[in-house]
């Protein structure tokens, strides 16, 4: 039996080259190629400008990183995930970083980072060609908005800065995109099982590449049924391989840390409605407008991508490609993926931006695609899509400009001499507890020589594994698993570096708090002060 892949029925040519002879598809293909490159650039320069601002290439700048090269910098001392210290995310990350991570042994830990976040970057900036990959055939002005939408969206960049989960989590879901589309149709079987290791590999990394996997599913499952287990082999191939060999070691642990505390966790607050529309929007350089407002917007362009759908439906006749679906419908159920839970984070919307792009890119592709184009329609059609792609062109120019102005004002919270100072005042190999890991990467103290230093790699993440989702301000402490953790970690180390944020995340209970007054004393002072045990320290 032949395993073409079945073509869709076709009215014509494909959007974008409707009236066009072959010089002039081939001028188009030249323009399409230098759109995807001088958008690559741009991504590209925007994503490396952000690491040179003051302390962001080698400095403290999130939380998240620390957890997740952490985790890697663990693996390759010895320590497995699930096993020896909790982690709320599967191991893909750890997989990723792993070979970087082995760099910590010689040089130690602040030059690995530094090569992790440039990797990062670099794996942010390659979904802007990979965008452009899935578009080209629809023409400039489909390459031109998702190549554009993927360079420049706010929250992507913000990704981008340091060893987050989300560029990574797209590059891989784009490339699985790309395996699995062949043009605007499905490809065949074994591009289809490609595809399947990739969307698998996204999810190891972060469960939310389920998403565009059950829309995948759907499609050729609908098509090609006999197919669908194949891309489903694939899946969980790219899935299992870096996740069970950890998982299967401690179950429980994996079952309590990646699946209940990410489904119930809870916060005392919840991200207001207004701020997510905002990110998800890409309007992050304007100050937070009244929520009916961004309700509006957000309305309207969902309201403009269900329109341009059904125009381009009318005008061609045919009901939108396997393309168009999966863009569309992965778009909407991210949208409610991050309005449903009661947390919200800036870099979220990172793994919106592919979505949008070409949820905004394709309908509207195809609607320019099929205009009339003889005679004087003909003229009228072409100033159409000039004007169309100015416009376009102009407003990604002037993210780019605003976002180029709002990277001019970076520099990183914890100053590098608040690092230095703590640099000098703990030895080399001694152990630190802190409740930001990044802090003790940032200053080479991560790895200890100390025996039964805690291996603790996400302070909140273990309470919300060992609490059933609650941290230290929602009630972990009232967890018995909880209330030793952190007693029996201070007890193991003679330094404590606890953070302006710790309340949130280490359950200062009435024990915890009168032992470490009573066996410990500042170091350094800031906003973030430094503690060594008293015995210790008058040594």
């Amino acid at each position: 039996m032949s395993r073409t892949p079945v073509p869709l029925p076709s009215a014509g040519p494909r959007p974008g080259d409707v009236g066009r002879s072959g010089s002039d598809r081939s001028q188009t293909s030249w323009v399409v190629t230098a759109v995807i490159i001088a958008a690559t650039l741009a991504g590209l320069g925007l994503r490396m400008y952000q690491l040179i601002r003051p302390g962001y290439l080698l400095g403290i700048t999130a939380y998240d990183d620390g957890t997740d090269y952490g985790s890697a910098v663990r693996l390759v001392h010895g320590s497995l995930p699930y096993r020896d210290f909790i982690m709320v995310q599967p191991t893909g990350i750890t997989v990723l970083m792993a070979p970087v991570a082995l760099a910590t042994k010689a040089v130690g830990t602040v030059p690995g980072m530094a090569i992790a976040r440039v990797l990062t970057a670099l794996a942010s900036a390659v979904a802007v060609p990979l965008g452009g990959l899935l578009t080209r055939h629809r023409g400039v002005l489909a390459t031109a908005v998702t190549c554009g939408i993927l360079a420049v969206f706010p929250d992507s960049l913000q990704a981008a800065r340091t060893v987050l989960l989300e560029p990574w989590l797209v590059l891989f879901c784009l490339l699985g995109a790309v395996a699995v589309v062949d043009g605007d149709r499905l490809a065949g079987r074994r591009r289809l099982i490609w595809g399947g290791l990739a969307f698998g590999f996204a999810g190891a990394v972060k469960v939310w590449a389920i998403l565009p996997v059950l829309v995948i599913l759907v499609l050729i499952a609908r098509r090609r049924p006999r197919e669908a287990g194949g891309f489903a082999a694939g899946v969980a191939a790219g899935f299992c391989v870096p996740v069970l060999p950890f998982a299967l070691l401690a179950p429980v642990t994996f079952y309590r840390s990646v699946i209940v505390a990410q489904l119930v966790r809870s916060d005392l607050v919840r991200v207001p409605f207004g701020l997510r529309v905002q990110h998800m929007l890409g309007l992050t350089h304007v100050h937070l407008l009244p929520t009916p407002v961004l309700a509006v917007i957000g309305a309207a362009v969902i309201a403009v991508i269900a329109a341009l759908s059904v125009l381009g439906s009318r005008l061609t006749r045919q009901p939108p490609p396997p393309l168009d679906w999966f863009a569309t419908v992965t778009f909407a159920l991210v949208i409610v993926a991050f309005l449903w839970p009661a947390d919200f984070y800036n870099h979220y919307s990172a793994f919106l931006a592919p979505f949008l792009a070409l949820a905004i890119a394709l309908p509207a592709s195809r609607v320019l695609g099929a205009l009339p184009g003889s005679g004087a329609r003909e003229r009228v059609t072409l100033l159409v899509r000039r004007c169309v792609a100015g416009v376009a062109a102009a407003v990604l120019v002037l993210f780019a400009v605003l976002q180029g102005i709002a990277e001019s004002h970076l520099a990183a919270a914890v100053t590098g001499a608040e690092i230095s100072a703590a640099r000098r005042a703990i030895p080399p190999g001694s152990c630190v507890l802190t409740d930001q890991v990044s802090y003790t990467i940032a200053i080479n103290r991560f790895v200890s020589d100390a025996p039964g230093c805690p291996q603790m790699v996400d302070g909140v993440g273990s309470d919300y594994a060992l609490s059933s989702g609650h941290n230290g301000l929602t009630g972990a402490g009232s967890t018995p698993a909880v209330e030793q953790l952190w007693p029996s970690a201070c007890r193991s180390s003679p330094y404590v570096w606890p953070t302006s944020d710790s309340t949130r995340r280490v359950p200062w209970t009435l024990r915890l708090r009168a032992y470490f007054l009573a066996n410990f004393e500042p170091l350094t002072e800031g906003p973030d002060w430094l503690y060594a045990r008293k015995a210790q320290h008058r040594r």
